[in-house]
């Protein structure tokens, strides 16, 4: 269906083409959603297209708010005024600041640059300044209901079949204000991990806003004893000091950032210093024009940047690209070890899987724009709505 702005069931388009219009024009935006998961194709006036996607979870929401508050600005602008557009909708809609706009404005943004890749002949990380090649990955547990003794299994049995050597665990509850997903689980999981995979494997955890200061700081010491790199989210994200005053006490590297779709929120974030890796998530922020401005942020305040990349859906296919490209990246790729059994939703999105490790890493290949095809199949069981200039 056409999203019914006039009676033709066109977009009227709410601007007046600027310098940065040249060259072909936003003709029409699709969205193919499920409640889990939606894709977004744009196509131009030339009959060229590329794909991109809004951010898991509550995706038909977010398609909803793309047809509504997106594509209006979005639509009779040029390919090459994207970064204009960028700056402009959050101006636009002022009234509605917040995550579902950002989530919204990703499907836009990456469905653009793939877009402009296709049309060079180039992968998007070379657009961005960087190259096709491989990416260091680590094994990401996203499972907390698992015991030690299983998790160290699986972890060995993935560093042996693909070559891992970097693996992240979770600790503590979500959110879980000092709990633990059962008593003493955190003060098993951190010495099992390390005994099992030896003291040469890079270890990272999670605490996805489980504890207080004066806990995570007790956790972040465990995690020094063990010869951990990488504590993530240890207080809840949205109290940056309690993130500072952690940082501050330990000597292990604090991440943090995944949920921050405010600009202003990373200025002050890197000026607190909250945090010593910045995590942007690209489709929680609003795409890549907005990571690839946060990774330069980071990058002059001399911190690295490891995305935040929790499924493979094309977020993680999008994180390989921004790796492959911005001046200050982490030492790894966030890979989501869980397969369909745990996202039932992942099965079948695309022509052919993007997503192989090989030693330990994947690949961004030299295909142009993502150098991925969304499946047919999948497509024709989503639920389908078109914004079209008139």
């Amino acid at each position: 269906m056409s999203i019914p702005y006039s009676a033709s069931g066109a977009v009227p388009v709410r601007h007046e083409r600027g310098r940065d219009d040249a060259g072909p024009r936003i003709r029409r935006i699709e969205t193919f959603c499920t409640p889990l998961v939606g894709f977004v194709r744009v196509t131009a006036e030339d009959g060229t297209i590329g794909w991109g996607q809004v951010s898991t979870y509550n995706s038909d929401l977010t398609c909803m708010v793309l047809h509504r508050q997106v594509a209006p600005w979005a639509l009779g602008r040029g390919m090459d005024a994207l970064e204009d557009v960028i700056a402009e909708i959050p101006l636009r809609e002022h009234k509605y600041p917040g995550t579902y706009l950002r989530r919204a404005m990703a499907g836009l943004d990456t469905a653009v640059w793939d877009w402009r890749g296709r049309v060079a002949g180039q992968p998007v990380a070379a657009l961005l300044g960087g190259s096709a090649g491989r990416v260091r990955a680590y094994a990401s547990s996203m499972k907390r209901d698992i015991t030690p003794e299983e998790e160290a299994a699986r972890m060995l049995a993935l560093r042996d079949a693909h070559g891992f050597d970097a693996f992240k665990v979770r600790v503590g509850a979500e959110c879980g204000q000092d709990r633990d997903e059962w008593p003493g689980r955190t003060e098993a999981i951190i010495p099992a991990i390390r005994r099992a995979m030896g003291p040469d494997a890079a270890l990272l955890v999670d605490g996805n806003s489980a504890f207080s200061p004066a806990r995570a700081i007790e956790v972040g010491r465990m995690l020094e004893a063990e010869g951990y790199e990488h504590f993530e989210e240890p207080c809840p994200y949205w109290e940056l000091e309690q993130t500072a005053e952690v940082a501050r006490a330990l000597t292990i590297d604090v991440a943090g950032g995944e949920q921050d779709w405010d600009l202003q929120n990373w200025k002050r974030m890197i000026a607190l210093r909250s945090v010593d890796i910045i995590q942007p998530d690209i489709l929680y922020l609003g795409g890549m024009t907005l990571s690839m401005q946060v990774a330069r942020m980071g990058q002059a305040a001399g911190l690295p940047c490891t995305p935040h990349a929790a499924n493979l859906s094309l977020v993680t296919l999008f994180t390989m690209h921004l790796l492959r490209a911005v001046p200050n990246p982490g030492r790894y790729l966030e890979f989501s070890i869980e397969g369909d059994d745990y996202y039932p939703w992942q099965r079948g999105l695309f022509v052919t899987d993007p997503y192989r490790i090989t030693d330990g890493c994947a690949e961004v290949t030299d295909a142009p724009g993502w150098g991925v095809e969304i499946s047919p199949e999948w497509l024709a069981k989503s639920s389908y709505t078109c914004s079209e200039a008139s």
